[in-house]
């Protein structure tokens, strides 16, 4: 039997397919784009062209049949040649993932071909204020009026609002037997009355930017709920797993980018007689940084295979210590490659220093390394809870 955590032949090809297509545009249009405000679209059209962006949602609204395992590979590439989309973990993974397993026909119909061509975006609405990591305590809520539903709430580092035509929200709705808030999803469009936004100001260098978002009475139809009102955590944890698994993508593609540009570096600079990549101090610390992303990305590929096979129990787990695991290697080889560099590591033109607070992102979102900590001590190791 193949093990599953090995690449099939057709994912090296979609990787290197990938890779050059990155190549293309590099780290370079990347940094013009983020220094004139403007968004990633020339290659998120072209990468849309090439059937990357929908690789994973279903062949019958126009994607490519395919799974997370896929999607992973297109964003971790383009991580890897300097230009990742961020979009790419929202709309596709995530949105598109759940509108797939839980939407209705209609709204699979009206979203999941514009998700797939890249011609439609949606972003992902959870993270509250008062909340942080423990989504028990999400204060965003639903209530019936008539068959309307009503929104009221506020979320915080919303991530591509200003170019999404939608948010999929996360609320919570009064279980009628209980009296117990239970989580439920919502497709919110942008221009919907009672729905505002605005902008963060964030010491991160990316084009996508963040966003506050408002809920006051915000009126929606009976279709704009996707699932099942009493599926719960089922739907919600179909959106977060996937999360985790691009997260771990975007961390890894990221610490490929920062490593491959030292060890050119290294390869090259000489102080003495020899170049710097000659000395233990230099290369030991940057082949232990490609140790840990090739660890962390086996990881990340058997929380793929877990997901795209439907176990979603142990996926989750996989999921989170995939985040984990790239997250901790992705900040350990940006750290090490803009030391590697020494002053060089901090000027714009090696482009290595911006990295150090994108770097940090990946430990913190889209769940902090402590919560994925507690999950895996109680889970995984059956040890009690403190909270």
């Amino acid at each position: 039997m193949r093990n599953p955590v090995i690449e099939t032949e057709e994912h090296r090809a979609l990787r290197e397919a990938v890779a050059a297509l990155g190549r293309r545009y590099g780290r370079e249009y990347f940094a013009r784009v983020v220094a004139e405000g403007q968004h990633t679209d020339e290659l998120w059209t072209e990468a849309a062209k090439l059937g990357y962006l929908g690789v994973n949602l279903p062949e019958e609204y126009g994607g490519g049949g395919g799974g997370i395992a896929e999607l992973s590979i297109v964003l971790e590439e383009l991580g890897a040649a300097g230009c990742p989309l961020l979009m790419l973990v929202v709309s596709p993974a995530i949105c598109g993932t759940v509108i797939a397993r839980f939407g209705t026909e209609e709204q699979k119909r009206t979203w999941l071909p514009g998700l797939a061509d890249g011609s439609r975006k949606m972003a992902f609405g959870i993270t509250e204020p008062d909340a942080g990591s423990n989504s028990h305590r999400i204060t965003t809520t639903a209530r019936r009026e008539g068959t309307d539903w009503i929104l009221n709430g506020r979320k915080v580092f919303i991530s591509g609002v200003d170019i999404a035509e939608a948010t999929l929200i996360v609320s919570r709705t009064e279980d009628a037997r209980t009296g117990r808030l239970k989580p439920c999803l919502f497709i919110v469009p942008r221009e919907t009355s009672g729905f505002g936004r605005s902008l963060l100001p964030m010491e991160l260098a990316a084009p996508e930017k963040q966003f506050e978002l408002t809920l006051d009475e915000v009126r929606l139809p009976a279709d704009a709920l996707v699932g099942d009102e009493d599926a719960g955590l089922l739907q919600l944890f179909a959106g977060l797993n996937p999360e985790r698994i691009m997260t771990a993508a975007f961390a890894l593609g990221m610490g490929r980018y920062a490593l491959d540009r030292a060890v050119d570096y290294a390869r090259t600079r000489q102080v003495w007689k020899e170049p710097v990549g000659a000395h233990q101090a230099i290369a030991h610390p940057l082949a232990q940084a490609h140790i840990e992303l090739e660890l962390a990305r086996l990881m990340m590929q058997k929380a793929a295979h877990l997901y795209d096979a439907g176990d979603d129990m142990a996926a989750g787990e996989a999921a989170n210590m995939a985040k984990y695991a790239a997250a901790e290697a992705a900040v350990h080889a940006v750290d090490q490659s803009v030391h590697t560099l020494g002053g060089n590591g901090l000027t714009r033109e090696y482009g290595l220093a911006s990295l150090i607070t994108a770097a940090r992102v990946a430990r913190i979102a889209p769940v902090s390394r402590e919560m994925i900590l507690n999950f895996v001590s109680h889970q995984s190791l059956g040890l009690p809870k403190s909270y």
